[in-house]
């Protein structure tokens, strides 16, 4: 049932049009806490209507209010504050858990419309390092959020598998590379190179004209230099599947750079067509001056291209092929500027999804404030990180609980979902220093706390036996599980919120919200006591477990049943 409906006809049921209903239900607030009600209507917007003060207002209102269907409803100040009816409230909320479970605010907005994610995106021929973790766990949670809402995420893989870097790689490896250390750890040794090259070229300026000749060799499909590309990418990908895996990200395509090279000529032909491509420099442009945004360069003064001209053919083939309700990339805040020149062009070339490219910013991940970069060598790699927390999880599970019989898959699942949640619960725009002690943590504001209250409403589900819970009296008057009961029935609303603001964090807050509730409720509550209200109580348990294995799973976290 909708609550806030039914306060608000109980407030139009005392006025005379003053206001519609739905001015009414949008000025309906959540008061800061429980002992102010469940909801407040400020009666500030009728003081004009009245020509009274707004607190007299208040306080005439309560006393016309039929307050039956309410716990009480009084005034406060200038508030009218309705207190819903605890039982018949939980006795809803409860049932439509349990009978929904998983689907629990699950909705259908999005129609089912396509929405490729552009995500992840690591080189090839380096290694995923943790700066690659944000793009690749917000990515997928919006996905999954995407999904709850109705859509049909397409999540792409764009590789960066082309460019001049190729052509600095490949000179790296004649130079200094062998074959038997590559097939031996292919992602290391090429990033050596890769590193070698950089610190020599300070010295040597002359290999970048090597680099440039060896891509320009590539680029007219050389056979030599489309081996060892093909190569490349081929013991990359092996290698970055290892570590998707760990995480738990799948992917419906890799379409990378290289995918779109041959592709980039009807877009430069469509920006001749229309008259957008100026000459300047000597090089081509789109002028942006109606955006407020300096000119995109779209091909250099020599007809090489740049990543905004495969990035035209990239949104040209998405939009054809998937016919997209929303175009979505995944990318550093750093990139803000280019993507606004990339969606004004797109807006000018008339692409008809144009309009729905979102770019999704989000800030920088540091190591003790250091920036991460595979150019200087100063490279922390995922795969050693997703190890470190597994073996740290498998330490605090064996000194918790050393009978725990999966050990550990628990400790894979603690470890991983802790790096995942420390990053998702930031809100994504904010830069994040990652310290992974504090990830790894099983009380504060961590993944693991919240895996450990799911594992707890599982542990006395057990404990409690086989109860039937189905057609059970759900109805709760104990004011101590109120907190909880309420917290369950905000779910559906932050799976709409978090999906229109593609923000996870969103979640991530909820879940933590929802755990303290639940460990203070527990704290405090006899649960498995034999009276009228102990299926109701269950049924809360039950439904606290669905809920916070639901919010997990909408991060890319797992919730094990027992820790």
């Amino acid at each position: 049932m909708d609550y806030k409906a039914q306060v608000t006809n109980s407030i139009l049921s005392v006025l005379n049009d003053e206001l519609s209903s739905a001015e009414v239900y949008e000025k309906l607030e959540k008061p800061k806490t429980l002992a102010m009600g469940d909801l407040a209507f400020p009666a500030f917007s009728l003081a004009k209507v009245f020509h009274k003060a707004p607190n007299a207002i208040a306080q005439d209102l309560v006393e016309k209010i039929d307050q039956s269907s309410y716990e009480k409803v009084e005034a406060k100040g200038a508030y009218l504050n309705f207190f819903l009816d605890k039982g018949n409230f939980s006795n809803e909320i409860l049932n439509e858990v349990l009978e929904e479970g998983s689907a629990y605010g699950q909705n259908d907005s999005g129609k089912g419309g396509n929405v490729p994610i552009d995500m992840s995106s690591p080189n090839i021929a380096k290694p995923i390092s943790m700066g690659h973790l944000r793009s690749t766990v917000i990515g997928n949670s919006i996905a999954k959020l995407l999904v709850k809402n109705g859509y049909h995420p397409i999540k792409d893989n764009h590789l960066g598998d082309w460019g001049t870097q190729f052509g600095k790689l490949i000179v790296a490896y004649k130079k200094w590379g062998n074959e038997e250390d590559v097939k031996k750890d292919p992602i290391n040794n090429l990033v050596k190179y890769y590193v070698k090259f950089h610190k020599e070229d300070k010295e040597h300026p002359e290999l970048d004209d090597e680099a440039r000749e060896t891509f320009k060799k590539l680029e007219d499909g050389n056979e030599e230099e489309v081996f060892l590309w093909k190569w490349f990418r081929k013991v990359s990908l092996e290698s970055f599947n290892k570590i998707y895996e760990k995480l738990g990200v799948t992917f419906d395509t890799y379409n990378g750079e290289a995918f779109y090279n041959d592709k980039m000529d009807e877009g430069i032909q469509i920006l001749k067509d229309k008259g957008l491509l100026v000459e300047s420099q000597g090089a081509q442009v789109v002028k942006l001056d109606k955006y407020n945004l300096n000119p995109a360069l779209i091909l250099k003064s020599d007809g090489a291209t740049l990543y905004i001209t495969r990035d035209i053919a990239t949104a040209i083939y998405r939009d054809r092929t998937y016919k997209p309700a929303m175009n979505l990339y995944v990318v550093g805040a750093e990139q803000t500027y280019y993507f606004q020149q990339l969606k004004a062009v797109l807006l000018e070339m008339g692409l008809p999804s144009a309009e729905n490219l979102h770019h999704i910013p989000f800030g920088l991940i540091t190591v003790n404030g250091k920036k991460l970069s595979t150019r200087s060598g100063r490279i922390i790699l995922l795969d050693e990180v997703l190890d470190d927390a597994i073996d740290l999880a498998k330490k605090q599970i064996e000194a918790k609980n050393p009978d725990l019989p999966n050990k550990d898959e628990v400790a894979k699942e603690v470890g991983v979902g802790a790096i995942i949640f420390g990053d998702l619960k930031n809100e994504r725009t904010n830069n994040i220093d990652f310290v992974l002690e504090d990830q790894l943590r099983f009380e504060g504001e961590t993944g693991p706390y919240v895996q450990y209250s799911h594992a707890r409403a599982e542990s006395i589900l057990r404990k409690a036996g086989d109860i039937d819970l189905h057609g059970a009296n759900k109805q709760l008057d104990d004011p101590a599980a109120w907190e909880t009961v309420t917290a369950l029935k905000d779910f559906p609303d932050v799976v709409k919120s978090a999906c229109k603001d593609f923000e996870p964090s969103e979640i991530a807050k909820y879940a933590l919200r929802l755990a303290k509730s639940f460990n203070k409720y527990y704290a405090h509550s006899k649960i498995l006591v034999e009276d009228d209200q102990l299926a109701a109580r269950l049924s809360l348990v039950k439904a606290v477990s669905i809920v916070l294995k639901e919010s997990l799973n909408l991060l890319g976290v797992k919730a094990p049943d027992a820790m």
